[in-house]
């Protein structure tokens, strides 16, 4: 507990998670790391993985007493509580927050190394352990929007108590979180500061907008493989769903 606070801390791949290897995490209740970032830091909570990941990339020692990896047996019935993968945005950033949020129920929820960009040519690292597959970027109607999601899993969360920071300091991010730090994170804060940041983010009315037309379209496989019913999908109600959730994010904080 951080400040009396219940803070996760999720560590993706992208080049600058590194940062969070020498980081003092006592302040943060949980460390949650996406596929490659459990090689950043062995000291990490939860790993959890698509069901696609390979096997010789996971941890190949005995994980301590205390970690738990999270595979999609827990990480779908969670995701699919949020409304369900479609909706949500079919990429593991997403998911471990939806998941996390369930599972854990954070007071904030910190993410570093989820920014989603990648260099425009292979001169330079897409990942921290090298060249990767920019997996949110492949050509997927749940991802038409990387940014829409973003906001999306920022209201959802406020409505569960629970506000969502970008511990990133790149310039550009698809994550429209705010943006905090590890020192901002360490100061004695009080939670209704962090749900009042988030209130001043997000509009109400667009978030009901939002959540109505989803639930008038009612995309749901609760298997979470959605990639096998693809065809059922509409791509433009989908898009018009995202241009709904980016409505939902005050101008003044774009």
């Amino acid at each position: 507990m951080a400040n009396g606070l219940n803070v996760v801390l999720i560590i993706g791949s992208a080049p600058d998670a590194v940062r969070a290897r020498h980081w003092d995490l006592s302040g943060f209740s949980a460390c949650v790391v996406i596929n490659n970032a459990w090689q950043i830091r062995e000291d990490w909570d939860f790993l959890i993985y698509a069901d696609d990941f390979p096997v010789e990339r996971r941890p190949t020692a005995a994980i301590r007493s205390h970690q738990k990896l999270v595979t999609s047996n827990e990480f779908v019935p969670e995701q699919n509580r949020f409304g369900g993968f479609v909706y949500a945005g079919g990429t593991m950033s997403y998911t471990t927050g939806y998941w996390a949020l369930g599972a854990l129920k954070p007071d904030v929820i910190a993410y570093l190394g989820c920014d989603m960009v990648y260099p425009a040519t292979q001169a330079t690292d897409s990942h921290f352990y090298g060249q990767g597959q920019a997996d949110p970027l492949r050509p997927d109607i749940t991802l038409q929007s990387l940014q829409a999601k973003s906001v999306r899993l920022m209201a959802i969360a406020r409505a569960q108590q629970c506000a969502v920071v970008n511990l990133s300091e790149l310039d550009d991010s698809k994550l429209l979180f705010p943006r905090s730090s590890l020192s901002q994170l360490a100061v004695p804060s009080h939670l209704p500061e962090f749900l009042a940041e988030h209130a001043a983010y997000l509009s109400t009315e667009a978030i009901s907008q939002a959540s109505k037309a989803e639930a008038a379209l009612g995309y749901m496989v609760p298997s979470g493989r959605y990639w096998e019913v693809i065809d059922e999908f509409d791509k433009d109600k989908l898009s018009a769903i995202d241009a709904l959730w980016l409505q939902a994010l005050e101008p003044t904080c774009v």
